[in-house]
């Protein structure tokens, strides 16, 4: 079947990279060749092209440069920070705390560490996907070294309390680590505001390229590298760094913190139209998450008595791109761990589909995606 047009609503599974950021890119492999750990002028000038994109990450989230990792992505991030507080704190405890919706690379970062002997405790959340301050409090004890809470989910795009349990946290003298892989580009972060003492985010989920992340981590904080080898990133992550990647993801972040306030109006807006739109042309739809606290790009819905892969195949026929949950999980027959989470049945679950709207999409693209939507459905 010949495609219409192409309507890409899966920005929450990745973002295409813009012109600037190309541009930025392309210049480095062409002209900045040298090794950042040389010590003659090319590789003096290749360490200064890092630097300079570690000062355009840390303007962004209310860091220190010195605060700033590059690593390959949101993936190792998670399980740098994890596994990383454990290690480098096993002498005071052995006690992890997290909820039952992250990203699998906490979740299963957190599996080997209990096999390793660790403690872990799975928080609940509540039909909106909220995990409770309340229950993160009561779950410290004396040998709590860290609590891993996701700032946004990335199924139903909950925004979780972090300002709330960091304080909590802080109180208490336990580390606080948040993915912030789907937030960093939709909302604003400030991480001395927000209490936390790590931090996760990944280039590609605010239109820079893939294979490239970071991880915050707070000046005082005592963290164990999890790669070995030479002495770059101040000795905690080995490897010669992906100098094109972390231009490009400097660039990337430099423009989603100008923009934040105008692209986040122009986001909601259209989320509102395509939410309004859905639901006149769908009665039956139901909303996952909740309604107002969410990214402002995300709208997760279920369909009861409909197949969501067979949806998926069909508008992916008609040229309209959208998930079935999260793209880490995509090739999984099982209902999402997120939605069954927040109290969906199997059968509703598998019902569901996501929406994730970006800078590229428009009032057009909203009223093809309904219309084809209803016309398959």
């Amino acid at each position: 079947m010949q495609m219409e047009r192409i309507v890409y609503l899966d920005h929450a599974a990745t973002t295409r990279p813009r012109k600037e950021v190309i541009e930025t890119m392309v210049s480095c492999l062409e002209g900045t060749f040298g090794n950042p750990s040389s010590l003659h002028k090319l590789g003096r000038q290749a360490k200064n092209v890092i630097e300079k994109a570690r000062e355009q990450v840390a303007s962004a989230l209310c860091a220190d440069g010195e605060e700033i990792y590059f690593t390959s992505g949101g993936s190792e991030s998670d399980n740098w920070a994890i596994r990383g507080i454990a290690y480098g704190n096993r002498e005071y405890g052995n006690h992890i705390i997290t909820s039952c919706i992250e990203h699998k690379a906490v979740l299963q970062a957190c599996a080997q560490l209990e096999r390793e002997g660790f403690e872990i405790t799975y928080l609940p959340v509540n039909p909106q996907g909220f995990v409770s301050a309340t229950d993160v409090e009561n779950a410290i004890k004396s040998s709590t070294i860290l609590v891993s809470v996701m700032m946004a989910n990335n199924e139903i795009g909950t925004i979780q309390p972090i300002q709330e349990i960091g304080k909590i946290t802080r109180d208490r003298g336990v580390y606080f680590h948040t993915d912030a892989v789907q937030a960093v580009g939709s909302i604003p972060i400030d991480v001395e505001q927000l209490n936390v003492d790590l931090l996760s985010l990944s280039g590609h989920k605010f239109y820079g390229p893939k294979g490239i992340g970071v991880l915050y981590v707070r000046n005082s904080v005592a963290i164990s590298p999890i790669i070995w080898g030479g002495g770059q990133e101040k000795g905690l992550r080995a490897g010669t760094e992906n100098m094109p990647g972390i231009v490009g993801l400097g660039r990337a972040i430099e423009l989603a913190d100008e923009e934040l306030d105008e692209y986040r109006k122009g986001i909601l807006k259209m989320r509102g139209r395509l939410m309004e739109d859905l639901f006149k042309a769908v009665p039956t739809a139901i909303l996952n998450g909740d309604s107002t606290n969410r990214l402002p790009g995300n709208v997760n819905i279920s369909i009861p008595g409909i197949n969501a892969r067979s949806l998926l195949e069909e508008l992916d026929d008609r040229g309209v791109a959208i998930s079935v949950g999260s793209a880490c999980e995509s090739d999984s027959i099982k209902p999402s761990y997120v939605l069954t989470a927040i109290g969906l049945s199997p059968e509703l679950a598998n019902s569901s589909i996501r929406m994730t709207l970006g800078r590229q999409n428009t009032e057009e693209d909203i009223k093809y995606f309904v219309r084809v939507l209803k016309e398959v459905l």
